[in-house]
């Protein structure tokens, strides 16, 4: 047998053959797993007193207790247990859980989550010629949580951006020769997809149309797409999936355009008791999954069990919304090989319940070996040692100071117009306002709640700052601001505050640590967390880096944050950790902030149709 972790073709010849003779009696198992019930996840029944034969990291046999007629070295009895497959995530970025592949697999494998489908677009805009080594190095190093990457479409995410990585038809091509690679990751820039004139059109169909020559799946992103002619536009043009459904109505839609929808924790809850009252009682074309979840947010909530038990108290029996994490992704991503079912060839990933209505997890099983008690991870964590593309992400070539966030007003001008944004501003046209100019420079103006936001190039080494102002966001507080390296989807860095020496301070303070958030209140570095891989995640384990974010947090209680409604409904009061995903440039969004580039020289651009403007006239 090889070692199983990454297997070519040929080694994955060697393992089945071995496996068929450990299934037939003829060569000995590893283990003999024996369960009180066992769940086949493709008739949705229950076997009593079942056994499951391990032969290295897969199973070779299921059956009665009893049944196999082999010998193995090692039997181990979990009859007060029932069993079901390992918790598979379709789409998941595990950057946004901060923590890198190792320690993420150890947070998550306890609360059930066995193998990811990587959505990469995030450190594919860090680090794009790392990207695939990034995620299979975990496995290498011998980690039992399967990462299957799928390179990001969103690299970089407009063709007004640019940053880590450029992939195209020849990048995807080469990605898509590697056997753990299952297709294209989200294509959001669907403005780039049917307009011919959009910079990033060719680029994108190239990744598209060498997704297809491999027969991978090419994963969308419909945000904000209700219409059906869009949603036939869409489906037609190749996309075989969505997870930005918000309502049911949604995604009954998308599902009969033969869309895969995946949902997501915060609207799943409402989608599955509509579909149930329109009476949808096939529920193979759907899949829960996390996308975005931060490590604190998982210690607290649970990662795809979590999701399960929502799916749960909604309605869903537990077999369904088992098969939502198990089955039904993997087969949606051509995975079912090797994960998604307790059955012969899969990797031996189980998770051994104690009960199943409430998904209460007693053990959790991981390439043929218990690898979790309860929440508590069992194997030694290897040291990854990471290339500098991934620690020396950010390159500024000096510290910036207030003159680099100062906007300058027209010459002899008391007052200007300027372009305004608001978070989650999905609007087709920019906001604007009147406001003072003092000493030659454009002030904010506190009591219309507008302050300052600029995004600042972290990969050129220019360090180019563009900067405007913005509404019903950031802190009212003198001398304060925030600053972060990570902004969906192209991560410069970001800083929104009360003052520029502030903005300064903050910036300047990431770019030391190499990644994370630093809050200055009144003028002193108040809090920082730190993402020291990539600017993204950081190699510490969960419980470490949301102690960091505590501290954090109680820091940003003592600052006044400005706060109006936007157009999203998870856009809420207080310390705006989600800013972070106000920097994001794809669809619904037109006008956004950019780092400076040719095209836009002061960032302010039209994604949608490459318009440009000043920000103060």
């Amino acid at each position: 047998m090889t070692d199983d972790l990454l297997p070519d073709a040929r080694e994955e010849g060697t393992i089945r053959r071995h496996l068929a003779r450990v299934a037939m009696g003829q060569a000995p198992a590893d283990a003999v797993l024996r369960v009180g019930r066992l769940l086949d996840v493709h008739s949705s029944l229950w076997m009593d007193d079942a056994e499951i034969v391990i032969a290295g990291r897969r199973i070779a046999w299921t059956g009665p207790a009893g049944g196999w007629a082999g010998d193995a070295k090692a039997r181990h009895d979990r009859r007060h247990l029932a069993a079901v497959p390992g918790f598979g995530e379709v789409h998941k970025h595990i950057e946004s859980s901060h923590l890198t592949p190792e320690y993420e697999a150890a947070l998550v494998l306890p609360r059930g989550c066995t193998w990811t489908c990587e959505a990469s677009h995030e450190y594919s805009n860090v680090d794009g010629p790392g990207n695939l080594d990034f995620w299979l190095a975990h496995r290498r190093a011998g980690m039992p949580c399967k990462i299957f990457p799928l390179p990001g479409s969103a690299t970089p995410p407009t063709g007004y951006e640019s940053g880590g990585g450029h992939f195209g038809h020849a990048e995807q091509a080469a990605f898509m020769a590697q056997p753990q690679v299952p297709g294209l990751d989200e294509v959001m820039d669907w403005p780039a997809v049917w307009d011919a004139a959009n910079p990033s059109h060719d680029r994108l169909w190239g990744m598209i149309e060498a997704t297809f020559a491999a027969r991978g799946v090419v994963e969308g992103h419909a945000a904000g797409m209700r219409d059906i002619a869009d949603i036939s536009a869409f489906a037609a043009a190749g996309m075989a999936s969505d997870h930005e459904a918000w309502t049911a109505r949604e995604a009954m839609d998308k599902l009969q355009r033969g869309l895969f929808v995946e949902m997501r924790p915060h609207s799943l809850t409402e989608m599955i008791r509509g579909l149930l009252d329109m009476g949808l009682t096939r529920w193979d074309q759907l899949a829960l999954c996390t996308d975005d979840r931060p490590a604190q947010d998982t210690l607290r909530l649970g990662a795809t069990d979590h999701n399960v038990r929502l799916a749960i108290e909604a309605g869903l029996s537990p077999e369904t919304a088992i098969a939502l994490v198990t089955l039904n992704p993997a087969r949606h991503m051509r995975l079912t090989p090797w994960v998604g079912a307790v059955a012969p060839g899969r990797y031996a990933d189980l998770v051994l319940l104690e009960e199943v209505e409430n998904v209460a997890i007693a053990e959790v099983w991981a390439d043929g070996a218990q690898v979790s008690q309860g929440t508590r991870y069992l194997p030694a964590i290897p040291r990854i040692d990471r290339p500098a593309a991934a620690t020396r992400s950010i390159n500024l070539p000096r510290p910036l100071t207030a003159a680099d966030f100062a906007i300058p007003a027209p010459e002899g001008r008391e007052t200007v117009t300027a372009a305004l944004l608001r978070p989650f501003h999905w609007e087709p046209e920019f906001l604007t306002a009147t406001l003072p100019v003092e000493d030659g420079l454009v002030q904010r103006d506190i009591a219309q709640t507008i302050t300052k936001f600029a995004i600042v190039d972290r990969y050129s080494g220019s360090g180019a700052v563009a900067k405007m102002f913005w509404r019903g966001t950031g802190p009212a507080t003198p001398g304060t601001a925030l600053a972060c390296s990570m902004a969906h989807d192209q991560h410069n860095l970001w800083a929104c505050g009360s003052d520029d020496a502030a903005m300064a301070t903050a910036v300047n303070t990431i770019a030391e640590m190499q990644g994370g958030w630093a809050l200055v209140i009144e003028g002193q570095l108040a809090a920082t967390v730190r993402y020291e891989i990539g600017g993204l995640m950081t190699r510490r384990p969960a419980e470490a880096l949301a102690a960091e974010m505590e501290t954090l947090y109680a820091a940003a209680a003592l600052v006044d944050w400005m706060w109006e409604p936007t157009s999203s409904p998870r856009w809420t009061p207080g310390f705006p950790e989600r800013l972070a995903f106000a920097t994001l440039t794809c669809a619904p969004w037109a006008w956004v902030l950019v780092a400076p580039s040719t095209h836009a020289p002061e960032g302010l651009v039209n994604v949608r149709d490459g318009r440009t403007h000043p920000v103060v006239w």
